[in-house]
Order: structure tokens, then C-alpha cells, then sequence
């Protein structure tokens, strides 16, 4: 059985980077994937392999985005070196589209690879961006950003332009995470920093929170990341608490799972949440430099992942988006680099994982 190999004991360690403050489908003009790649499988043979590595993105070209030739002369003729992220912390993908949160850049990264586009992101209207810790994707071809310094929520259009700021006037202390729920048109905010989640309408009006610190059900400590399933339960990665909330869309509790620990199913630290088309839900943990991912059941199903710089190995993973086809996008903080995994679906008859 995998089991992660960092103590626990480290994960307070990380407690200044729970936010980040201080310190779709694959473009068909993408990278190919080369056959030591194709080989990096989990779990691994004989066994099923249910996931697979598909590529890093660390530069614009890794997406298909790459300067013109004017461009390249003036990079070799001014020593200018390829540009790779900083440390980027949150991803989501629409289609062509890669959306990187980067704090370390003070930007949000916008790669397109159908246009061959690739757009920074340094400020939102009159303010520069400070700590960009968190994106997601909005109504139409809007972008939630989330800054957590700056204690605000940016609703981007599809040219970065600002269309409205959620938060300001006290409302937020240290937003860390956001998820949208489209049907319900309601918008979820982790604030880490009163342990509590707050729910704004898209337009931005404050329509209500619910959360306090402590470790009841339904309780906090240091709430991070967010995600939502498709019959829109919260998922909220309650990080020093070590364990991930199930909650029903007025926050009340549904069902928890997680512990601090250094065995299989545990937690050091965890990060990015994500969820797939049949309700596993995936769970990043930065110090085990890892994914594990969990049946609807909250029992473990597999982990993948280990401290390394090669393909298909992770360091100080933050991030986590899985896109309508099942590809996994997790952000390699400290690798630098956006490391994409795809769900594997084993081929003949099959019972779909409970």
C-alpha cells in the first residue's frame, strides 16, 4: 500500500505558507508526451493504473505559447533567458486556456494556446497584485482571483480587464480559496485567518458565512482551499486540523475525513482539493509532496506522487483543478512548474469506483 514518508510533525513548519503570503483538454499544439512519460503510472504495474503523467508546463512554450521571431532575436541578443513561473500556487483550465496563479511573480499567468496568446497580469484596475494565491473559473469566460494580501476577490474578464472587486471594507482578512457554484450562482470564500467560509453572490454581495475556530464538525482551523461536486456539496480542505469537511451548501456539516498522521490517508499538510467525474476527490499535501485520492466513500483509494524534480515528481504542491475530462492540474510549487496528470479509465466492462 503507498504510504507518504514525511512525519507530520513537519507540517507546522508551513504554517506562514497556508495562504501563500510572503514567503480541459490538453492544447492539441502542446508538447507530446515522450515514452518515459508514458510509462509514469499509478498505481503502478501490475496493478490497474488509474492515473497517469501527461506533462509539465513551466514555460508558455510548454502550452503552445511561444514568441515570434522578432522576439527570439531580441532574447539572444540580450542574453534573455526563457521565463519560467516563480512559485505558483493555484491553477484552472478552460478549454486551450491555463490560468496560474503566481505569487512569487505577483502575476496571474493567462496561456492560450489556440491564439498563441500569452497575457500577464501585474494589476487589476489601480492595484497591483500582491500576493495572487488562488483562481477560479466564473460565469462565461470570467476568472475569480483571489489576492490574499490584498484581502480582495477580482472578477476578471476574459482580457484580465476588472469587471468588479468582492471584499474590501473589512469584509476579508486573509481569503485563501474560492469556488463558484454556477447553478446556484453563489460564490464561496475561504478566510483563513477568522477560520470561517463567506458567501458573496457573483454581483458581490455578502449573503452570509458560517464557520468559527475549533474542530467540531462544521468548525475550523485555518480553512484553505475549496472545491465544490457536481450535486454541489463544499469541499474545504481544513488544513490545521488535518482533514478535509464535507459540507452541504449552508455549511452544514456532512461528513469529515483525515487525520494528522504519516500513514496511508493521512495528513501533514493539506492543500488543493479537486474532484472528479465520478466523485473521487483528490487531496494535495505539500509535505508529502503527493496526491492522494479518496472514493465518495471518504476511503482511500490510491496516492501518487514523491519529493523529486523528474516527471511525474512533486515538491511543495499547493494547487489542484481537474478540468470536464478528467486531466489534473497541480500546482509544483517549488518545481516551479504547473505538472499535469490525466484519470485513467480501464478499458472493457467496469464498475464505476463507489
Amino acid at each position: 500500500m503507498w504510504r507518504p514518508t514525511w512525519l507530520y510533525a513537519l507540517a507546522m513548519c508551513v504554517l506562514p505558507m497556508l495562504v501563500g503570503a510572503g514567503c480541459a483538454q490538453a492544447p492539441v499544439n502542446a508538447r507530446a508526451v515522450s515514452t518515459n512519460e508514458a510509462k509514469l503510472v499509478w498505481p503502478h504495474p501490475p496493478a490497474t493504473p488509474r492515473v497517469r503523467f501527461v506533462r509539465n508546463v513551466a514555460t508558455p512554450a510548454d502550452w503552445g505559447v511561444s514568441a515570434g521571431p522578432f522576439q527570439h532575436l531580441v532574447d539572444k541578443l540580450t542574453g534573455r533567458t526563457p521565463f519560467r513561473f516563480v512559485r505558483p500556487t493555484g491553477v484552472a483550465a478552460r478549454g486551450t486556456i491555463l490560468y496560474i496563479a503566481d505569487p512569487g511573480a505577483q502575476v496571474l499567468f493567462v496561456l492560450d494556446s489556440a491564439s498563441a496568446h500569452e497575457l500577464e497580469i501585474r494589476s487589476v484596475g489601480v492595484e497591483k497584485l500582491t500576493s495572487p494565491v488562488a483562481v477560479a473559473l466564473g460565469p462565461g469566460n470570467a476568472v475569480f482571483l483571489v489576492d490574499s494580501a490584498l484581502r480582495k476577490v477580482f472578477v476578471l474578464d476574459a482580457q484580465g480587464r476588472l469587471l468588479r472587486t468582492i471584499g474590501g471594507e473589512g469584509r476579508l482578512a486573509r481569503p485563501a480559496g474560492v469556488a463558484y457554484d454556477a447553478a446556484a450562482d453563489r460564490l464561496y470564500v475561504s478566510d483563513s485567518a477568522t477560520h470561517r467560509i463567506i458567501i458573496f453572490a457573483a454581483d458581490g454581495r455578502m449573503l452570509g458565512s458560517f464557520g468559527s475556530n475549533g474542530s467540531d464538525p462544521g468548525e475550523f482551523n485555518f480553512p484553505t482551499h475549496l472545491a465544490l461536486t457536481r450535486d454541489g456539496r463544499l469541499l474545504v480542505t481544513d488544513t490545521l486540523n488535518f482533514r478535509v469537511q464535507v459540507l452541504a451548501p449552508d455549511g452544514s456539516p456532512l461528513a469529515q475525513f483525515g487525520r494528522v498522521g504519516d500513514g496511508s490517508g493521512d495528513f501533514a499538510s493539506p492543500k488543493g482539493v479537486a474532484v472528479d467525474s465520478t466523485g473521487n476527490i483528490y487531496v494535495v499535501d505539500a509535505l508529502f509532496d503527493a496526491v492522494q485520492v479518496f472514493r465518495r466513500d471518504a476511503s482511500l483509494l490510491l496516492g501518487f506522487g514523491e519529493r523529486g524534480t523528474r516527471p511525474g515528481q512533486l515538491w511543495l504542491p499547493t494547487g489542484l483543478f481537474i478540468d470536464a475530462n478528467d486531466m489534473l492540474y497541480v500546482a509544483d510549487s517549488y518545481n516551479q512548474r504547473i505538472s499535469i496528470f490525466e484519470r485513467l479509465r480501464p478499458s472493457g466492462p467496469q464498475i464505476e469506483e463507489p
